[in-house]
């Protein structure tokens, strides 16, 4: 018996050029943790949406294996001198799903839609900084930002940008496009039902010749962990994500499958709701902060495949302050506690934004080590559906029902402004964005500002890390763990990847016998 582990220390990934290989052309199942929210990708706001859509979606840039912009549907640009105007050259004899040829009104369409704060769409935020968006001729297209913008390329790779066909963008609104999608991809939509099963079809007429190598890809959630591990050795699925890092060990006895681990920049982290008493007062907050221990966290949640946190934002992330592991502290958790009024505890709701087995086990942890200070909580796990109901949706910020909110964000753009400004920025509060803690600081959405419109990137890093201090002292969330990113796949299935922002690079994937 054999067990293959490959530790990747960046993300493997996209590949434009199709390679020749020996492979049966057949369909895979691929088993996820948790249930798809939308096919939009300008609506998207967790991973897995975000990463399956690319199923059907391209934009004009795209992440390559080591998270570095490379050209999709686009073949290059030119930026001007004063850093306001980006023009880009578009492929051309590309087609969308519908039959018609993309093109540089395509892309104005696009942008225009996500541009309209009246379409209320999530990644507004993502592009705001763009002033208009003009067609130069049918395959030129010009951007004007409203201010420079740092990583403006990176914003066009996370695959949130992607293009949509100008069809569906006429017949549908917003909820028939999230169940519709039409793009230039590789794969075109078979069926779909959220909560049970997405299948992509192969594009018989992909841009690019030999590729898809398989015939479709089932994405099916299955949150419990020993059913997901299941099917990938029974053969059941070809791809199983996340790899339930409690079962890593007994699967190294089965030599058809293999482990995947990628340290990732998935950050885990406590949501604390800062509108509503008790945890309004940063002693309370602070107490909570020290009565997690961390270490203890990631052996027990995580079978050791998590790091404890040590900032804001991961470590890989350019501008990234660390502040070391915070203090495992009960006895000071107390003592903050009764300081604040609360010297026999208070009593509170702890729910998780996702219902797998592993987040389930994380909550139960943390229901403990908060119980030893005096904090008794009433968990819950979210299904996909609730999550975006309850938290993501919500308007009233009086009338948020989360209190306790266990919950990730992995930074899609690999940018600091995108690992701060939507969990952090006053502005940028449900259903704008994920602040669902409801924090304000003035100072830190002033420094937030400041950054992205900075040039100089020493001076830019300066600001964002003057951000990070603010929000590590105000504690409007416990910093956890920065999460591995674990999958396992059948020895027959090639080049469907893991990748270290939590999603995957399936380009090139293809079933070897």
């Amino acid at each position: 018996m054999r067990f293959s582990v490959t530790l990747l220390t960046a993300a493997l990934g996209l590949t434009l050029a199709a390679a020749a290989a020996p492979a049966a052309a057949r369909g895979i199942t691929v088993a996820v943790g948790s249930s798809f929210t939308t096919l939009d990708p300008y609506q998207a706001t967790d991973s897995l949406s975000r990463n399956a859509v690319k199923s059907f979606y391209e934009g004009l840039y795209a992440f390559d294996k080591d998270l570095k912009p490379q050209p999709q549907l686009a073949t290059g640009y030119e930026v001007s001198a004063d850093g306001l105007t980006y023009t880009f050259k578009l492929r051309q004899g590309v087609k969308f799903h519908d039959g018609t040829e993309f093109e540089a009104e395509a892309v104005k369409m696009n942008f225009d839609r996500v541009l309209n704060p009246d379409n209320h769409l999530s990644r507004y935020t993502l592009y705001r900084f763009i002033d208009r968006v003009e067609v130069v001729d049918r395959y030129t297209v010009r951007f004007t930002l409203k201010t420079p913008m740092s990583s403006f390329i990176q914003r066009l790779s996370n695959g949130t940008a992607a293009m949509i066909c100008p069809s569906t963008l006429k017949k549908y609104d917003g909820r028939g496009i999230a169940f519709n999608p039409c793009g230039t991809g590789p794969y075109t939509m078979g069926e779909y039902n959220p909560s049970e099963k997405l299948v992509a079809v192969k594009n018989p007429n992909y841009r690019v010749k030999g590729l898809p190598k398989l015939d479709s890809i089932t994405w099916l959630p299955v949150a419990e962990n020993a059913t997901r591990a299941a099917m990938v050795r029974t053969g059941e699925a070809a791809f199983i994500h996340p790899m339930p890092v409690e079962q890593v060990k007994d699967m190294q006895k089965d030599e058809n499958v293999n482990i995947i681990i990628v340290p990732s920049i998935m950050m885990r982290y406590l949501s604390i709701n800062s509108i509503h008493k008790p945890f309004d007062d940063v002693r309370v907050r602070q107490a909570i902060n020290l009565a997690i221990n961390r270490e203890a966290l990631c052996k027990v949640a995580y079978s050791g495949f998590a790091q404890p946190a040590t900032g804001v934002i991961p470590p890989q992330i350019p501008g990234a302050a660390s502040f070391g592991v915070p203090a495992y502290n009960p006895k000071k958790a107390r003592e903050l506690l009764a300081e604040a009024g609360y010297p026999n505890g208070f009593t509170t709701k702890l729910w998780s934004g996702y219902n797998n087995s592993t987040a389930s086990k994380a909550i139960q942890f943390i229901a403990q080590q908060l119980a030893q200070v005096g904090i008794k909580t009433e968990t819950r796990v979210l299904e996909a559906g609730q999550r975006v109901s309850l938290i993501e949706s919500n308007k009233v910020p009086s009338e948020s029902p989360n209190r306790l909110y266990y919950i990730g964000w992995s930074n899609s753009t690999v940018d600091p402004d995108w690992g701060l400004r939507p969990l952090f920025d006053s502005r940028e509060m449900p259903p704008k964005l994920s602040n669902e803690g409801y924090y304000t600081n003035k100072k830190v959405d002033e420094l937030l500002d400041k950054a992205i419109a900075e040039v100089d990137e020493k001076t830019r890093n300066n600001y964002y890390r003057e951000a990070q201090k603010y929000i590590w002292e105000e504690v409007p969330a416990a910093f956890l763990v920065y999460e591995d990113n674990t999958a396992a796949a059948s020895k027959h299935l090639k080049n469907f990847h893991p990748l270290a922002d939590t999603g995957f690079e399936f380009y090139q994937a293809e079933w070897v016998d």
